[in-house]
């Protein structure tokens, strides 16, 4: 460094100086010691360790002077034709007299140490100021565009107006979510228009079949069939009510105590037909009455849901509906879902079939390709149930039985 080699040649020199004041004004010692803080040794009297570092340039030697850190300068210097060692040490006091330049320079050297220091520090927190405040002007708008996003009311109008990239996502989000608002009105509007509409013809339909009931015999074979019309009319208004549920927000719904015990029962009883000529039995085991706090309406189509595909895809066995304090499982004997559907399990529109002679086999392939469409249905279940669950933010978990067939469990609680 420039500042070294400057120190080191005024050193030197101040001691080649004190050299030759010294020798034309002392008498011949093997050691000489000056008030300003040089000394001057013969060669052959100097401390071993010097004999052995000095060089004819001045070297530097961090040393421990009066319980202080401090540096020693020495150099080894040929006068009249004689060695000597000269050292000088930087925390003796130096007079102005002694060495004026020496002294203004360790004075300068100081001062210009003290400035760069402060510069560093304050330049460290001018730094550290700019980066906060470039930080917070840069996540602001950011910031205002999440809470934009996250409210309620999503007021953009503050933001799509700036000529930033913040203004362009914000209007694109402003854009996607008017065209989202609208999406969601025609389907709130079809839902409406769909149950007002059907719900005239199901009513000509209950009291079309009422009335068809009171004209037969008591005991006439047909009262089966207008029991049936009755029934099936009344489920599907129930169904029609429970898809307009589906269709407002979930906070929006009041959710009264419903029996899951009685909802099960019900269920059981209404879809027991599926399973008239099938060696199937039913279980429903609960321990006490279990109450969840649920639309019924969509309890029932949940639950429906599961017990259909477990009476519709079990041809021997049993069909378990097991209800406890945290869930709600619906387990059976059937052959269960093949390994490539599961990716497939809660999809719309994706459904399976089979029959019992479909899986004659060992090959897995083959076993995929055995299920077919001689079940009757949409390949909607699943996906209804899922849906309803996700909307009252409930669970619905698949497991695979260990001796075939599947267990489904809604975890209510």
């Amino acid at each position: 460094m420039a500042e070294t080699k400057i120190e080191q040649a005024l050193v030197e020199s101040r001691m080649l100086q004190q050299l030759q004041l010294t020798l034309e004004h002392e008498d011949q010692k093997k050691a000489y010691h000056t008030n300003s803080g040089i000394s001057i040794y013969h060669f052959e009297a100097a401390p071993e360790n010097l004999q052995k570092m000095a060089t004819d340039s001045v070297q530097e030697l961090e040393i421990v002077a009066d319980d202080k850190a401090t540096e020693l300068h020495f150099l080894k210097y040929n006068y009249q034709n004689q060695e000597y060692i000269l050292s000088y040490l930087e925390s003796s006091l130096l007079s102005a007299t002694d060495y004026p330049v020496l002294t203004i320079f360790e004075e300068l050297e100081a001062i210009i140490y003290t400035a760069l220091s402060g510069a560093i520090i304050l330049s460290l927190l001018i730094a550290i100021l700019f980066s906060y405040l470039s930080s917070k002007a840069i996540t602001k708008p950011i910031l205002d565009l999440k809470k934009s996003v996250e409210s309620e009311n999503q007021q953009l109008d503050k933001l799509t107006h700036l000529p930033s990239e913040i203004g362009v996502l914000a209007r694109a989000i402003d854009e996607k979510n008017h065209k989202l608002e609208q999406y969601l009105k025609r389907e709130q509007l079809f839902t409406g228009d769909v149950s007002h509409e059907l719900r005239t013809p199901l009513t000509i339909i209950m009291g079309a079949s009422e009335v068809l009931a009171s004209q037969l015999d008591h005991n006439s074979s047909l009262s089966e069939f207008t029991d049936r019309i009755s029934t099936t009319a009344k489920e599907t208004s129930e169904i029609i009510s429970a898809l307009l549920l589906l269709s407002r927000a979930p906070e929006k719904l009041d959710a009264p105590q419903t029996s899951i015990n009685n909802t099960a029962i019900n269920e059981t009883e209404r879809l027991k037909y599926l399973l008239k000529y099938k060696p199937v039995t039913c279980t429903i085991v609960a321990e006490k009455e279990h109450i969840a706090n649920i639309r019924p309406e969509l309890l029932k189509m949940a639950l429906g849901n599961l017990i259909k595909n477990a009476f519709q895809y079990t041809d021997d066995g049993e069909v378990r509906v097991t209800i406890d304090d945290e869930k709600i499982t619906v387990t059976d004997t059937g052959l269960g879902i093949p390994e490539a559907m599961m990716p497939l399990l809660y999809e719309r529109f994706e459904r399976l079939g089979y029959s019992n002679t479909d899986f004659q086999t060992d090959d897995d392939s083959s076993t995929d390709k055995a299920f077919s469409n001689k079940v009757e249905g949409s390949g909607l279940g699943l996906s209804i149930v899922q849906r309803i669950m996700t909307h009252m933010d409930w669970e619905l978990t698949h497991q695979a039985n260990k001796t075939g067939g599947s267990s489904f469990s809604i975890y209510y609680r």
